[in-house]
């Protein structure tokens, strides 16, 4: 586990240390949110916490609900984590909502999302870290 992950997996499990809990990995780039959605995935697990994984190429937030994060919130178990990645939207406005932590991922000069509780710069997948921007004067779609 690199140290970019372990902090966001104690910041996640600080916040939300109990219960049905989800976060979504998303990024300008689909398939390295779903690359940096496993690492996170993998983390949470070291640390002891059962993780479900979903990925989606396309986000419909209706269908996202009522197929998937519905279903979750449903199941028995009452200590699991899933994790959704995919591409930008899952943090549109209409979709945030359904998360309890979002991670967005980067590479380059890809803008940020404003709306996320942690930034990644992925550009050397071996070596990831964390960005800090301060946006208080921007819009909430900003990136989007």
């Amino acid at each position: 586990m690199t140290d970019v992950w372990g902090g966001i997996v104690r910041e996640f499990l600080h916040a939300y240390p109990r219960g049905r809990r989800l976060m979504a990995v998303a990024g300008e780039d689909a398939e390295r949110s779903r690359s940096t959605a496993d690492a996170v995935g993998e983390a949470l697990r070291t640390a002891g916490h059962e993780v479900e994984r979903v990925h989606v190429d396309a986000v419909d937030p209706d269908a996202l609900r009522e197929d998937v994060v519905a279903p979750f919130r449903a199941g028995s178990a009452s200590d699991r984590v899933l994790i959704v990645s995919g591409p930008g939207p899952l943090l549109s406005e209409k979709a945030r909502g359904m998360w309890n932590f979002t991670l967005w991922q980067m590479s380059g000069d890809e803008p940020p999302h404003t709306v996320a509780n942690a930034l990644v710069d992925v550009t050397d997948p071996t070596r990831p870290f964390r960005r800090f921007a301060d946006y208080c004067a921007a819009p909430a779609t900003y990136g989007s």
